[in-house]
């Protein structure tokens, strides 16, 4: 996942400040939540692709409608406001745990919920296309797609242990609880001096 996340990140980088105009926020703030959302996306994708039928439903979708076309004119799909294709890849992947992920990105990042459901909604398809492109390069089926997301996973966990436990009990957890992700807001996974440059 750290890995794919950082190719993401490559991709959205030098669009960071269309990603805000679009969200009305600034740049560090709309990183901040990149930076918690992103690996959100990511890690329910991984334990999706864990189960055989998740694995395969995954990259059937990928051959289908995810071929990475996206990726080459990321700053035209950001300022096109479409987010019903991000929407319905949310509900596919987080199902019942959508609603508390993007509470949690919410309280960690500060953005509020509206924003940060425009803003998953928007990073959804791009995860989605990054995955496709690798798909299609690699020649990936579904046990190795479902590989690749689980090595980044414990990539992810063995750079940031204490960012992996905080979404990993998001991911788990049911119910309306706080769940305090501010440790995550200021450690996150890395990605956050990426975005801005060192800013």
């Amino acid at each position: 996942m750290s890995s794919l996340m950082d190719l993401v990140t490559s991709q959205l980088g030098g669009n960071l400040p269309d990603l805000s105009k679009a969200l009305g926020t600034d740049e560090k703030q709309t990183g901040q939540a990149v930076s918690m959302a992103l690996p959100a996306i990511l890690g329910a994708l991984s334990r999706n692709a864990s189960q055989s039928d998740g694995a395969q439903s995954l990259t059937t979708a990928l051959s289908r409608d995810h071929d990475g076309s996206i990726l080459s004119n990321v700053a035209g799909f950001l300022n096109s406001g479409d987010t019903t294709t991000g929407d319905g890849i949310l509900e596919h992947v987080l199902g019942s745990k959508r609603s508390r992920v993007e509470a949690g990105v919410s309280q960690g990042s500060g953005l509020d919920p509206a924003t940060v459901t425009k803003l998953m909604t928007t990073l959804a398809p791009l995860v989605m296309g990054m995955l496709g492109k690798a798909q299609r390069e690699n020649q990936l089926d579904a046990n190795a797609m479902a590989g690749m997301l689980d090595s980044g996973r414990k990539e992810f966990e063995s750079r940031d242990p204490q960012a992996a436990g905080l979404l990993s009990n998001l991911l788990d957890t049911d119910g309306d609880g706080d769940l305090d992700l501010g440790d995550m807001a200021k450690h996150g996974s890395g990605l956050l001096g990426k975005f801005l440059g060192g800013k």
